[in-house]
């Protein structure tokens, strides 16, 4: 039998620790726009002082996309993203979204959608403000999207998550899209 090769098992921890600190990143964003716990969401851009569950906290009645899509918009489909503001199907979409992409990385659950549908939302947010500030067209959105396609191509020697119950489910059995 063949010696497992160390740098496969560590570059499998590593992917592990970039899949759960990128779910850690949608989930703190989807929490922060939910209770406005004062980072992105209930801080005075000028003063720096926050003020937790303020009204811009979606639990307040504040949208979640109206501060990033009004006011963050820029380039060429700037005008696109400032019509969907505030719009309330776009909000709980796009909570949803960081709610359930954000878990499926953490846990190591339905890889695929969670990688296809993160590339979505990182996508539509990249093209929302170009032209990136630091580079003429990488940003983190775009690094993220590789990362995501990284992690679903390396899903099946998963470490630190639950596909290895996870797949043997009915449902996954059934749906491999949800693998």
């Amino acid at each position: 039998m063949p010696a497992k090769n160390k740098n496969s098992a560590a570059g499998g921890y590593a992917w592990a620790l970039a899949r759960i600190s990128l779910g850690l990143i949608f989930l703190w964003a989807f929490f922060d726009k939910l209770w406005g716990l004062g980072f992105a969401t209930c801080r005075n851009a000028k003063t720096g002082v926050v003020t937790e569950m303020c009204q811009q906290a979606w639990v307040k009645g504040g949208s979640p996309t109206t501060g990033f899509l009004k006011f963050a918009a820029k380039g060429p489909f700037a005008e696109f993203y400032r019509n969907l503001a505030g719009n309330h199907f776009i909000d709980a979409l796009f909570m949803a979204g960081l709610l359930l992409i954000g878990t499926a990385l953490l846990f190591g659950i339905g890889m695929k959608i969670a990688a296809v549908a993160g590339s979505l939302l990182l996508f539509m947010m990249w093209s929302a403000t170009l032209w990136p500030a630091n580079n003429p067209v990488l940003d983190d959105h775009i690094v993220y999207i590789f990362v995501l396609i990284g992690l679903a191509l390396t899903n099946s020697d998963q470490k630190l998550g639950l596909r290895g119950w996870w797949v043997k489910q009915d449902i996954v059995k059934r749906f491999s899209v949800l693998e």
